[in-house]
């Protein structure tokens, strides 16, 4: 905490400001200074106080730290303007050892914009005792050896910089030894001195204690057990031409690249003065695997890999030790500086990543965090990000430096598009630069924004009449291009509200959609009808879709002919006609009139002779029924003829009937006598019918008036005409002839008997009784008008066939 909270650290103020009238931008600096290892939260300065900021305005001027570290150490409060410790620092792990231990912060406030410059030093404490690399150490000396003979003892390694880092070694109380130390590069290098001659005939081994002491308060120290061995020897050691050697190679160098060969020389001569190199008993290890020392040459060669990333410098003890029998040895130290190279390409590293994503967020939904590094340094380190390839996402830079956001940028639809590839590449400003790629797969997810769907929407079925019941007639079939069960349809048919009869016999799969009909269907009844079916997708909330399905009764030959004329009372088609003997060739005896409930070819009668008394005599028309004489009477003909006629439709399987038809010759005066009487009794007979014919003509206006009053209603509340229509229509030249009329797209089809219209045409590839007639009506007058015509023609034919039987 601060002075205030009295916590006993010290806090130094510096303050510098030099303002630059460059976009209205301040820069100043402000210097602190907290040990390591203090709580968190804990305060090292009023950074706002100190720059004379507006404590008010901070929050709305956006008062803020902006860290060059990626894990930032110090925070400030911009209600009060504090800097304070947001996390525990440990000077020993983040500075490695260096004198100076100084964290660079940038204090940004906005409105105006502002920049200052905060730099916190953090003191070491004394948390570390200093450690000997080993316990041991053995050495050997000559006696003999002059006074001032020095002896590299291991140097203690103390992570605590400044006041508390290693001070001093002090060694046991002797009279042959004492300690001298050497300031290195970063730290104290302890020598055993020889100050007296060792005498070995009175001592040949001395054991010592040397002590490494720190500054700390309390100081902290540690121990090195050294032995000493006297030998009888050399009075020389070798000598370097250089205490100190430095040089600088690039980082990645080749192995077996020479750094430096090294130059020492002995002034004993012989074996005493020959010598040998050899790295520091105190390198480390790792030393051996970079460094190749020639014992003979003293050559340092590269034998590993050197990377800059790793260790920027390298120090190395050199010893050159001498063969004679008591070996001497001089020393030196080589300092090697390594030069950055760009040799590491950008890393990509995914800090987060949504494998799945709903096709339905919103542009700019974050989908990732990726997070950029470069091991090299300075231009080789800087990064540019991109995405390459052609993908609805992009990158959005985070205020942290390399961190960016991968979001959507349009909107996503998985029936397009069900999986991307985004890939990233990373590439440094280095010389050449160097680049990385990173793919990310993302899955869209599906929801259900899909309905079902059918191919074709009003459906035509056509099926013929007298089906199976309970058997599959058609099915209905829709898609979806949502997935599971988003894409799982059910059918149903909609029966609520409807007026149709005939839909409680129909029944839906609601899995396949295969729809049955519960009962045989009778052209003659019902020729059409239509429903609607719903499909349902199986998706939370639910989608739906219709279709409109008509279904039309195809006709099949089911019905025999049925004679109208002549029928006798007990309804057996047998009818006696008289004519005069002295009637020509061509005169027309009666006419067969026979109607059939089928249509088309099934209700295309034909006429024939199965029996007659004399062929040369009558002649029947095959179309009409007619029968007429085809000469006239002579006194031989017999008097009365028998004539039956065949009446048969023209079915795949035919079905007939037959009439019979008895004809009497008379002579004129009793024809003209025959026909007296009959006028007489008719005039008794014409009341009876004259009644009920009325009757039934005033029926049959009622029954037309309600068909039109029913057809403007249906024409005010109905859609237009999307379905094929059915007509009816009854003709009369002799026979009762159906003909269907109905409608497909822009043409209308006619089901006829033996007479065929004018301007009729057959259409190619039909059946040969389908006609094509021009459609000379708007649809909506041609549907209901043949409607209207379909319900009362039938019932005009039945009344005039029984009321009129020679019209």
């Amino acid at each position: 905490m601060d002075i205030k909270r009295r916590m006993g650290f010290s806090w130094i103020f510096f303050l510098s400001a030099a303002l630059f009238l460059a976009g209205k931008r301040a820069l100043a600096e402000l210097r602190y200074s907290v040990p390591e290892e203090v709580k968190e939260s804990t305060i090292v300065g009023n950074v706002a106080k100190d720059l004379g900021l507006d404590i008010s305005s901070l929050v709305a001027r956006r008062f803020r730290v902006v860290s060059e570290s990626e894990d930032a150490f110090f925070e400030v409060n911009p209600h009060n303007g504090e800097l304070y410790v947001r996390k525990r620092i440990d000077r020993d792990g983040f500075c490695q050892g260096r004198e100076s231990c100084l964290i660079e912060l940038k204090i940004i406030v906005e409105n105006p914009l502002e920049i200052h410059y905060v730099v916190v030093e953090i003191t070491d404490i004394n948390d570390h005792a200093p450690v000997f690399p080993e316990k041991q150490q053995t050495f050997e000396i000559g006696e003999h050896t002059l006074p001032g003979r020095r002896i590299q003892l291991h140097a203690a390694n103390d992570p605590d910089a400044g006041m508390n880092s290693i001070r001093t070694y002090t060694l046991t109380s002797n009279e042959n030894f004492e300690i001298n130390i050497r300031q290195g590069d970063s730290e104290k290098i302890p020598f055993l001195v020889l100050k007296k001659s060792l005498d070995r005939e009175k001592k040949d081994n001395h054991s010592l204690i040397v002590t490494a002491v720190d500054g700390g308060k309390p100081p902290k120290s540690g121990r090195l057990n050294v032995s000493i061995i006297v030998l009888d020897s050399n009075d020389n050691r070798p000598t370097f031409s250089q205490d100190v050697y430095q040089i600088a190679i690039k980082e990645n160098s080749p192995v077996g690249t020479q750094i430096i060969k090294l130059n020492a020389t002995d002034l004993d001569e012989g074996i005493n003065g020959e010598f040998e190199y050899s790295f520091g008993k105190a390198l480390r290890r790792k030393m051996y695997d970079i460094f190749d020392l020639d014992k003979v040459t003293g050559e340092i060669k590269i034998k590993g890999s050197i990377d800059f990333e790793e260790n920027e410098s390298f120090g190395l003890d050199i010893e050159a030790m001498d063969k004679g029998p008591n070996p001497m040895i001089g020393e030196c130290r080589v300092i090697i500086k390594v030069v950055d190279m760009n040799d590491n390409a950008p890393e990509i590293e995914v800090t987060s990543l949504s494998e799945r994503v709903q096709e339905d967020s919103k542009p700019g939904t974050v989908v990732s965090l990726i997070k950029v590094k470069d091991k090299d340094s300075g231009v080789n380190g800087k990064i540019i990000l991109q995405i390459t390839n052609d993908v609805p996402f992009e990158l959005k830079p985070s205020y942290k430096e390399n961190t960016y956001s991968v979001v959507t940028k349009t909107v996503l639809d998985r029936e397009e598009v069900s999986q991307y590839e985004i890939i990233l590449k990373a590439t440094d400003c280095g010389e050449p630069p160097l680049s990385s790629f990173k793919t990310l797969n993302i899955q869209i997810s599906d929801v259900n924004d899909n309905s079902p769907h059918f191919q074709q929407n009003p459906l035509d079925f056509y099926l013929l009449e007298n089906n199976l019941a309970g058997a599959t007639v058609f099915s209905v079939s829709a898609t979806d291009k949502d997935l599971n069960e988003n894409a799982a349809v059910s059918y149903h048919i909609v029966r609520d509200g409807s007026k149709n009869d005939l839909l409680s016999f129909l029944n839906i799969n609601s899995d396949n959609g295969h729809i049955s009909a519960l009962k045989s269907f009778d052209f003659e009844t019902v020729k059409s009808f239509q429903f609607q079916v719903v499909a349902t997708d199986s998706g939370s909330p639910s989608l739906s879709s219709n279709v409109t399905v008509n279904v039309f009764i195809l006709d099949q030959n089911d019905n025999p002919p049925v004679i109208l004329y002549p029928v006798n009372s007990n309804g057996s088609a047998e009818g006696v006609e008289e004519i005069p003997r002295n009637v020509n060739a061509g005169h027309l005896v009666t006419k067969v009139r026979a109607y059939d409930a089928d249509v088309g070819y099934n209700g295309w009668l034909l006429f024939s002779l199965q029996q007659v008394s004399d062929h040369s005599l009558f002649g029947l028309d095959r179309y009409t029924g007619q029968i007429r004489t085809l000469r006239s009477f002579t006194e031989t003909d017999e008097a009365e003829h028998k004539l039956v006629v065949l009446v048969k439709d023209n079915g795949n399987v035919s079905l007939s009937a037959t009439a019979t038809v008895l004809v009497k010759v008379v002579e004129p005066k009793e024809a003209f006598a025959a026909s007296d009487v009959k006028s007489s009794a008719k005039v008794d007979e014409d009341t009876d019918v004259t009644f009920y014919l009325m009757i039934t003509l005033g029926s049959v206006s009622v029954l037309f008036i309600i068909s039109i009053i029913v057809l403007i209603a249906m024409q005010c509340s109905k859609s237009p005409d999307y379905t094929s229509k059915y007509l009816q229509e009854t003709n009369y030249d002799g026979t009762l002839c159906h003909s269907i009329q109905y409608r497909s797209g822009d043409k209308r089809y006619m089901l006829v008997g033996p007479r065929m219209s004018i301007g009729s045409t057959i259409v190619p590839g039909s059946h040969a009784n389908t006609l094509v007639l021009p459609d000379r009506r708007r649809p909506s007058e041609e549907v209901g008008w043949r409607s209207v015509i379909s319900l009362l023609l039938p019932t005009f034919a039945v009344i005039t066939a029984m009321c009129c039987p020679w019209c």
